[in-house]
């Protein structure tokens, strides 16, 4: 073998390690739910976000230690990117491979940009059709064996360990629920089939199960979550058919999913077909591949780059003390670069803002909180910034940006899907928009409570309302374990003259939260307030955060539902 296939074949191998411990990370989610070993699969979900970074400083620590050719000849890299294409001609996860190449040699060459040649800026080994060993998803035939039994054969074709707790009504409410949808006689067409992904999805403390019914030329995209009872049974919760309800379990504002792949686009590609308004970038990242998910979302940006014209302007809403935000209007995402200084009063400085947002890459976001992918020295063409956008980056991020040539350098930046800021909705709010929006913002809050999240800047403009109408935060700098922070009720005064001070009268330290000062703080006189007070007056009594507290404290883990309560098989056939 030459050198070239033997440094090819090292980081293969090293990609192939890599796959292998995330697979078994992923499967092991099947053992945890079986369990209802709750911690087990949030401890899951966050080893599996550090594993890519560990294999590539692995391999990288390997190629200079035995090829310290490499290290110093940048021209053989063409030679070894031509023997790893080769190496994935048969290869079950060939996209992510190239991505993992691509980290490698970036960091064994410690360069910034390359040339296609070195690298893969364009896939070289296409996914369609790839398939594994056991195909990715399982049909089934109604017309010839029922409804009932072929959800029957569909529900226990994944090997769970535990048993139902009452399988005849699960499958009576899956049917009802059915029929409910599709009222009438359904003229059935000869290719009708249920088609399931072979897999279940596992997230927090449910397991679901991904299909799809195909009749003509019409397909209809489904979702079953089983939940745990008290017994350690499983039992089918709900099914999901209209696609807005489908869109909320796969949110980014929701941690990755465990899913046991071996083919992940295989997966990918089903997965686009029921959720035709996701980016097959989002759909990797959904699944746990981050890194090819931002591998493919910067493909879409340059892309978009190409055929665009517009520029990046400063993003809508009000201006934040701690990031700069930026947007291209005709891209749905924003840009977030640090300040090098923050204004009064915040208190914090670059490292600490981005280990908040590492801490909550880590966490489990509960639907609630924005996904953010992070990049290094993202090169865009000047003349597509607005001329005082690049003058605020140089006034107040200087240190994160540099000009080179006909191109602006950003050293570091965060994007995240852009939302309508929460501030801005409510302004422009009818009533029943308005009702909508604040329950909605108290409810994140509660939701972000019960998963040991304090937001702490909790201001409107620092949420954002996503399509599907739901309240999202997406401030993250002074964000909190809730368990670290002390609720206190306001002191009562004994002289008049403290209540009017301008200062505190009692002592005050940086962990004290006063659940009583929030309305005031957060809504002016007005509907809002009265609204924010009917619907969430108990997020004002240090009692319900105390509470929480204790909760997380005792280990126990509050029930998330990624779907609305009154679809809930429970709430519907009692």
């Amino acid at each position: 073998m030459t050198l070239a296939t033997d440094i090819a074949r090292t980081i293969r191998d090293g990609f192939d390690k890599h796959y292998s411990i995330f697979r078994q990370t992923s499967a092991s989610a099947k053992l945890h739910f079986d369990a209802a070993d709750w911690a087990g699969v949030r401890e899951a979900s966050r080893v599996r976000i550090e594993m890519y970074d560990q294999r590539v400083v692995e391999a990288v620590a390997t190629v200079r230690e035995r090829f310290p050719a490499a290290v110093r000849d940048e021209s053989l890299w063409q030679a070894v990117k031509s023997a790893y294409i080769g190496l994935l001609h048969d290869h079950r996860q060939p996209e992510c491979a190239e991505t993992f190449y691509n980290s490698v040699a970036c960091r064994v060459l410690d360069r910034r940009y390359y040339r296609n040649e070195y690298i893969f800026r364009r896939p070289a080994i296409s996914t369609e059709h790839l398939d594994g060993d056991e195909p990715t998803y399982r049909c089934y035939y109604p017309a010839k064996d029922g409804l009932r039994s072929t959800m029957l054969a569909a529900l226990t074709s994944f090997g769970l360990a535990s048993p139902f707790q009452d399988l005849d009504r699960d499958l009576r409410n899956l049917v009802h629920a059915m029929r409910e949808r599709f009222p009438g006689k359904w003229r059935m067409q000869p290719n009708f089939q249920i088609q399931v992904l072979s897999s279940l999805f596992f997230r927090n403390k449910a397991a679901y199960v991904v299909g799809r019914a195909i009749n003509g030329n019409e397909e209809y995209p489904f979702v079953v979550p089983l939940l745990k009872a008290g017994d350690g049974s499983v039992y089918a919760d709900a099914l999901l058919l209209k696609r807005e309800n489908i869109g909320r379990v796969f949110s980014l504002a929701r941690a990755y999913f465990l899913v046991d792949m071996e083919v992940p686009s295989a997966y990918v590609d089903f997965l686009g077909a029921i959720l035709p308004n996701k980016p097959r970038a989002e759909l990797y990242t959904m699944l746990g591949l981050q890194k090819q998910g931002k591998t493919l979302f910067f493909r879409d940006l340059m892309e978009h780059m190409k055929h665009s014209t517009d520029t990046f302007v400063t993003a809508p809403g009000t201006k934040g003390m701690v990031m700069v935000v930026f947007t291209l209007p005709s891209f749905p995402y924003v840009f977030k670069v640090i300040r090098d200084w923050f204004e009064p009063p915040k208190d914090s400085d670059r490292k600490r803002v981005q280990e908040k947002y590492l801490m909550v890459k880590h966490h489990d976001r509960a639907g609630r909180l924005a996904d953010t992918l992070e990049y290094s020295n993202v090169a865009l063409p000047l003349h597509r910034f607005e001329p005082a956008l690049v003058d605020e980056l140089k006034r107040v991020a200087a240190s994160a940006i540099s000009i080179a040539g006909d191109e602006i350098v950003i050293h570091h930046v965060y994007i995240e899907r852009r939302m309508i800021p929460l501030d801005v909705y409510i302004r422009d709010a009818d009533d029943e928009r308005l009702e909508h929006c604040v329950h909605e913002y108290g409810a994140t809050i509660k939701e972000l409570a019960s998963a040991n999240i304090f937001p702490g800047d909790m201001l409107l403009k620092n949420f954002g309302v996503t399509r599907y109408g739901r309240v999202v935060f997406y401030d993250y700098d002074e964000i909190a374990p809730l368990t670290e922070c002390t609720f206190r009720r306001l002191p009562s005064t004994s002289d008049g003259d403290e209540e009017m001070s301008g200062e505190p009268w009692f002592s005050v330290s940086p962990s004290d939260v006063f659940p009583e000062e929030l309305p005031n703080f957060l809504f002016a006189p007005g509907r809002a307030r009265e609204l924010f007070l009917d619907l969430h007056r108990d997020l004002t009594d240090p009692a319900f955060w105390i509470a929480t507290q204790e909760r997380i404290n005792a280990g126990i883990q509050d029930d998330i539902f990624p779907y609305p309560q009154e679809i809930r098989f429970g709430n519907r056939y009692p």
